[in-house]
């Protein structure tokens, strides 16, 4: 294995990743990022992924995908944990993958 795509958020976990994967596997790491909607979340995204290390950043817009195909069947399932609030996170894993 030359090099792994590792799907990247931007957050603490990811960044981390990146740098322990390259350090521990000695391969390239391509950071890939699904646009959710996130907003001015994702405005540094691919600056932080490739300065800590990625050698290729991608960002997908999956924004209307996720709305039409995962939003809406998730509200008429009536989708809650716990009756107390929406799976929006997990229900977005899916469609990153």
């Amino acid at each position: 294995m030359r090099k792994v795509v590792l799907a990247y958020s931007g957050g603490l976990d990811t960044s981390v990743a990146i740098k322990w994967i390259k350090e521990t596997y000695d391969i390239e790491v391509i950071a890939f990022c699904a646009d959710l909607g996130q907003g001015e979340e994702l405005g540094n995204v691919r600056e932080k992924a490739l300065a800590t290390g990625a050698s290729k950043v991608y960002v997908e817009d999956v924004r209307e995908e996720f709305a039409a195909d995962y939003v809406f069947p998730m509200f008429r399932a009536n989708a809650f944990y716990e009756n107390n609030y929406l799976l929006g996170t997990s229900i977005a894993r899916p469609l990153i993958v």
